[in-house]
């Protein structure tokens, strides 16, 4: 009798203490996008809310919530007033660390739970056709003998990485970045369509910005920022480290919790986000805008976003500097 009540308590421990290691929502899931409907964090943070919902990976409601402002601060923001509250997720860019870095922010990725990097957008240096930068040597030879001879197209804004990509290149060649001449547009459109028509001597953009363009003659890409080569029209265009420049940017994507969420919150969006990046659904949406699944779990994540910060603080400094 004895032994069975011993047995029986054990048992009943056990029990408990799997109890308490499991958490799973109580009521509806927000996920919290940093742009406008149809926006980059928006379009990420539905195709997740579709695909959880199809596959049935999270059986409770979910709903996407746009924050739109500040490159992200607004939907940054909003999540560090949930303190302890799985049911909020926010889809993020490296403009969280950027703002950060710029003190545009006070708000870090150290005030959030890393949840996971989801796939990285890479950008590439893109010139018109007939350009007489033929490679990337012929570019950095440029940056090298005078910084000002080479004008680049970016977009947004002063800072991300679209420009960020563009100072690593100068910086890689030995060159003054504080030198170029960097013109900023209001989309990747109008930067792509200024250096197919002349006016700018190269673009740094995303992958599938480019895609279109290269297919119908307009443009050549003259080196990608990624480890590896890219698929696709890619295929046969050398990444700048190929070239024997050691440059990789990347306009990731992301995932964050608000602060204070416990392991086994942590561990529950582990599974639903390991899961999401598996499904055929998201791998084909991958493949159509030439990113790179390169999926992070929240424990590897943390140690890539501090290694990010890292890296773009010592561009920033020179990039931004008067």
């Amino acid at each position: 009798m004895l032994r069975f009540l011993v047995v029986m308590t054990l048992a009943g421990c056990s029990i408990v203490t799997a109890h308490a290691g499991t958490w799973t929502p109580e009521r509806a899931i927000e996920i919290v996008a940093g742009s406008a409907a149809g926006g980059a964090q928006d379009r990420t943070a539905r195709a997740m809310q579709q695909i959880w919902k199809d596959r049935g990976i999270i059986k409770i409601v979910t709903s996407v919530v746009n924050k739109p402002g500040g490159g992200g601060a607004v939907s940054h923001a909003y999540l560090k007033q949930r303190v302890g509250d799985a049911h909020y997720i926010v889809v993020s860019s490296p403009s969280l660390l950027i703002s950060h870095i710029m003190g545009t922010s006070t708000l870090n990725y150290t005030d959030l739970t890393p949840l996971a990097l989801l796939f990285s957008e890479y950008i590439v240096i893109a010139v018109r056709e007939d350009s007489p930068i033929k490679n990337g040597a012929d570019l950095v030879r440029r940056l090298k003998i005078n910084p000002a001879s080479v004008s680049a197209a970016v977009a947004t804004a002063r800072g991300g990485m679209q420009h960020v990509t563009v100072g690593l290149i100068a910086k890689a060649a030995g060159a003054d970045v504080r030198k170029m001449r960097v013109v900023v547009f209001n989309s990747g459109g109008e930067s792509i369509t200024a250096v197919m028509g002349g006016h700018i001597d190269i673009v740094a953009t995303a992958a599938a910005n480019a895609a279109p363009q290269i297919l119908n003659g307009k443009l050549r890409v003259i080196g990608v920022a990624a480890p590896k080569r890219l698929g696709g029209v890619y295929a046969n265009v050398p990444t700048w480290r190929e070239q024997g420049y050691d440059v990789v940017a990347s306009n990731w994507r992301s995932v964050f919790g608000p602060q204070g969420l416990t392991a086994a919150q942590v561990a529950y969006w582990d599974s639903a986000l390991s899961s999401l990046v598996q499904t055929p659904e998201w791998n084909d949406d991958i493949k159509q805008n030439d990113w790179v699944n390169n999926y992070l779990g929240s424990a590897a994540s943390r140690g890539f976003f501090d290694a990010q910060y890292e890296s773009l603080r010592a561009v920033l400094s020179d990039l931004l500097a008067k």
